[in-house]
């Protein structure tokens, strides 16, 4: 399962989910999906992501073991 911090980071950055999800290039659904867990992003997305909040996939997107 993939953990993410999406959330907190847009918290820090004052974003909502429509926000990001326009400068990422997908839906604001998708955003959601990713912080409830119920999505796991391309390898493209999670990349825009962390770009965007100037960090590492690895800081934004964690894996854990079911």
């Amino acid at each position: 399962m993939i953990k993410t911090r999406i959330r907190e980071y847009r918290a820090r950055y004052d974003m909502s989910q429509e926000d990001l999800a326009r400068k990422a290039g997908v839906r604001r659904e998708t955003i959601g999906f990713l912080e409830k867990g119920k999505y796991n992003p391309s390898l493209a997305l999670a990349w825009k992501i962390a770009k965007i909040f100037n960090t590492t996939i690895e800081d934004i997107f964690t894996i854990e073991e079911e």
